[in-house]
């Protein structure tokens, strides 16, 4: 699922294809989460599929830290792309 994460992320151009990516940002989400009930990882460890936060909490609050950390670095002319790029680092960014 990352593959298709990464490839809709890298096609967010307009509106459409962000909620696309929003989608299966959610269904990678739900299949972790699946995952991780039929063999649970380790402690402290990601999920399966590399999510890192699992409460809504978590994740905004992950989100929020990366842009602010990658403001400089990642800039974006498309704004779709940038909210994109800040929902996916929720999935992973501590």
């Amino acid at each position: 699922m990352t593959d298709k994460l990464d490839q809709l992320l890298d096609e967010v151009t307009d509106e459409a294809s962000f909620l696309r990516f929003v989608v299966a940002l959610q269904e990678d989400y739900e299949a972790d989460r699946a995952e991780a009930a039929r063999l649970p990882p380790a402690p402290y460890s990601a999920g399966p599929l590399g999510w890192q936060n699992f409460t809504i909490g978590g994740f905004l609050d992950a989100s929020a830290s990366w842009a602010e950390a990658s403001s400089d670095w990642d800039p974006h002319e498309n704004p779709w792309r940038r909210c994109a790029s800040i929902l996916f680092a929720g999935k992973f960014y501590e």
